[in-house]
């Protein structure tokens, strides 16, 4: 037979629930106040991670990437960390890096400092790197701060070039003052010989005479060579502000050459090949400077082949991020360029070549130049195969 409750026990049950839904309250409660303090102590973290001006990432095991600051999104655009590979986006590689900082502090399990350079959306980008491992919910991780020292590293670069060129341009103006005052004597004479020659025309022998104007217009024409390479050293060693004007490429680049024949004389198995477009727009640019990029170009290209090979020097117009321009292309079948080498190809001092062949300079000086000029650089290249150096400079628009 079925108890009929009584009051009491009606009233029993309700205090009941009436305490259950009591303590509920005071447990809700309690957590919204945890949560609130979580959220303010997130803030107050996510505020320092935004004061940062390096880079930050937090990179997985399997190097993902977990966290970053605004730094990164910045750099990359805010949905670039969405569980991306780093060696996706600072190589664009489908393997970890080589020297990979993660690698390295999670096998030592201490703090790595080390500097990198990163070839992104076709700029060269130098870093200062700190790699701290940590452990996040139990798994392991790494944390990176990125510095980006890429103008730092420019402005070093400027300026031990300009010192070099300054020093050598103190050199070359002594040394053309001290071989243009006896070329112009040498010339002076020659000059007097020759237009004397047709009064003893008739009173020597004919052979005799047609060899003494042949001799006369030759010493004449060496002298004129003289006269216009020292000009030639002159505008590549003085230090100047850069003087933007409208110049043909196609010119400059046979002006270079005209000084680099004692270097390929040295070579004479090199063949040089030029295959100059005709009817090229003008570009803007300091002559000056961008010869010195083609005298670079050339010289490494000369390097590259030890001994028997070509070089292929070509201008043709272009279109490049939606600009008309032109570009000049410097192909060599040399050594060729490893993949390890290739980011540190415009890093200031990176040289391979031998002590007193270069000191790493070149190549950074013609990316700085090219830069100023709105230009870009491109490297093409395959171990034993040779390099190929595209510039591309963007026409004249005045």
């Amino acid at each position: 037979m079925r108890k009929i409750s009584s009051l009491e026990d009606i009233i029993g049950i309700e205090h009941s629930k009436l305490g259950f839904y009591q303590e509920l309250q005071q447990h809700i409660a309690k957590l919204k106040e945890t949560n609130r303090k979580l959220d303010e102590r997130q803030n107050e973290i996510q505020v320092l991670l935004n004061g940062l001006t390096d880079m930050m990432i937090v990179i997985a095991g399997d190097f993902t990437i977990l966290r970053t600051n605004h730094v990164f999104r910045d750099f990359f655009g805010s949905k670039k960390d969405e569980r991306a590979y780093c060696y996706q986006l600072f190589a664009a590689k489908n393997v970890p890096c080589d020297n990979c900082p993660v690698i390295t502090a999670l096998h030592t399990n201490t703090t790595i400092k080390t500097s990198l350079i990163h070839e992104i959306n076709n700029n060269f980008y130098h870093f200062d790197i700190i790699a701290t491992p940590l452990e996040l919910a139990g798994e392991q991780a790494v944390q990176i701060f990125y510095r980006d020292t890429t103008r730092d590293k420019k402005l070093q670069a400027k300026y031990n070039q300009a010192e070099k060129m300054a020093t050598v341009g103190t050199l070359a103006a002594g040394v053309a003052h001290e071989i243009n005052n006896p070329l112009s004597a040498i010339q002076g004479f020659a000059e007097g010989i020759h237009r004397r020659l047709h009064k003893i025309e008739n009173t020597i022998d004919q052979e005799l005479f047609n060899d003494f104007e042949e001799y006369t217009k030759i010493i004449l024409k060496e002298c004129s060579r003289c006269s216009a390479i020292v000009r030639t050293l002159l505008s590549f060693s003085r230090p100047q502000a850069a003087s933007l004007n409208p110049l043909d490429i196609n010119k400059s680049i046979q002006d270079t050459l005209f000084i680099l024949k004692h270097r390929l004389q040295e070579k004479p198995q090199i063949n040089l090949q030029l295959k100059l477009a005709k009817d090229l727009p003008l570009i803007t640019g300091d002559e000056a400077q961008l010869k010195q990029v083609i005298i670079n170009l050339c010289s490494n290209a000369v390097d590259a082949i030890e001994t028997k090979g070509d070089i292929h020097i070509t201008t043709q117009k272009n279109r490049r991020n939606n600009r008309c321009g032109i570009d000049f292309t410097v192909k060599d079948n040399g050594y060729g360029i490893i993949p390890e080498i290739r980011e540190k190809l415009f890093e200031p001092f990176f040289t391979t070549k031998p002590i007193g062949k270069g000191v790493g300079i070149g190549l950074s000086t013609c990316y700085s130049i090219v830069e100023n000029h709105q230009g870009e650089i491109i490297v093409e290249s395959e171990a034993g195969k040779g390099a190929a150096f595209t510039v591309f400079l963007p026409e004249n628009r005045s």
